[in-house]
């Protein structure tokens, strides 16, 4: 389940008109959501709140052995208006599950950012601050991000951390993307590393006014993206290289959603290969199968996702506290249009080729949001529960 920051950081995308999606990094999302999501370990609790559309807080404190938490604050330039009330927060929206790849958009025109006051240019750029300090071993975290331009996002993180090497590191990000293609370039102070990733899509190019609409034809409609990815360690002398594709239906198809991607790191000789598809309303199946050319070795996982909704008969039973004070049943409007369901929940499991499993159940109890988990290996038959958690959020 997101953090309520990382929840907050996702609304000022949204509201900057920033595609999150359309970046190299981003190309096995859907996977790593559906495989990759971690057990709680121990007991956990958040307390967070959006005091005001520019400023939000968060606490956390947890049990692993010995009790640790976190402070987190986070102020943004751009007025932020999500849902922030635990009790009213669409669990879709804090969930990491299939991730629907969406239909690219134009970007705005510089010019339409162009402020003018009396005359004189002056123009603002949509800025978050974010910052966590975790206790008792007071390591720092600290994010900065800028919108210099429809096009353009800085993005400047850095920790500090006695343990590490130098006493923390920054790492600078800078993103170019117009849609139909995007480029990142960063710099980390760990050991000197320079990057350059870009990804482009083929299809329609959204910076055109007209768009062809999806023919009813074709079998599937959606969008095959490409990109590589080169690295290098300016300290220690070493370099790498990545190079991948993916294909992904698009809201538009009319038949079943899938997202099929295919990575490969010629130096290291792997060879990763995922496919997602969403089996059902509610159901979604993911397999991860890598391999490498150098040793032979592969790893194979599979896992799944069932999404548990809001029933018609629920809502038929549920009524509001005024009408049960008047011990009556709620008004009900002919004609009303049809509400859309809400999710209550989602289980998701998980399974490699060792029988390690993964267990994970996340949803909401009144006004809390909770994540219970837990770690099972199946070889350890003296003892196979490896670890098991619970963690609640609440927020205001």
């Amino acid at each position: 389940m997101l953090e309520f920051m990382d929840y907050v950081q996702q609304a000022f995308y949204n509201a900057s008109r920033w595609n999150s999606e359309n970046s190299y990094s981003q190309l096995t999302a859907t996977a790593r959501a559906l495989l990759e999501f971690e057990t709680p370990r121990g007991f956990g609790l958040s307390l967070s709140s959006l005091s005001s559309p520019h400023f939000a807080t968060s606490y956390a404190i947890g049990s692993v052995g010995l009790v640790d938490g976190s402070l987190s604050y986070l102020y943004s330039s751009l007025p932020l208006h999500p849902p922030s009330q635990s009790g009213g927060i669409e669990l879709d929206a804090v969930i990491r599950g299939y991730r629907q790849i969406q239909e690219l958009w134009k970007q705005e025109e510089s010019w339409m950012w162009e402020e003018w006051q009396h005359g004189r240019r002056f123009d603002k750029r949509d800025t978050l601050l974010y910052g966590r300090l975790y206790l008792p071993q007071s390591t720092l975290e600290a994010l900065y991000i800028r919108r210099p331009s429809p096009t353009q996002q800085l993005k400047l993180s850095a920790v500090s951390d006695s343990r590490l090497r130098n006493g923390g590191a920054i790492l600078a990000l800078h993103q170019y993307d117009v849609g139909k293609y995007s480029a990142e370039t960063l710099y980390s102070t760990d050991g000197g590393l320079i990057g350059l990733r870009g990804l482009y899509n083929f299809g329609a190019d959204p910076r055109n006014e007209a768009r062809e609409p999806p023919r009813t034809e074709d079998r599937f409609y959606g969008r095959f993206s490409a990109g590589a990815e080169l690295y290098y360690g300016s300290l220690n002398k070493s370099g790498g290289v990545s190079f991948g594709g993916r294909f992904a239906t698009l809201p538009a198809h009319k038949g079943t959603p899938l997202t099929a991607t295919l990575t490969l790191n010629p130096l290291m000789g792997n060879i990763s290969t995922t496919y997602a598809v969403k089996a059902g309303k509610n159901l979604a199946l993911c397999s991860k199968f890598d391999f490498n050319v150098y040793s032979y070795e592969s790893d194979l996982m599979l896992g799944c996702e069932l999404w548990r909704m809001k029933s018609k008969a629920e809502k038929v039973r549920e009524r509001s506290t005024a009408a049960k004070l008047e011990w009556r049943l709620d008004d009900v409007k002919e004609k009303s249009p049809p509400e859309p369901e809400q999710v209550l929940g989602v289980l998701k499991a998980r399974v490699d080729q060792n029988w390690k499993i993964g267990l994970l159940w996340e949803g909401r109890a009144k006004e809390l949001l909770f994540t219970l988990g837990s770690s099972i290996d199946m070889k350890r038959r003296d003892q196979p529960l490896r670890a098991i958690g619970l963690e609640l959020q609440y927020s205001s």
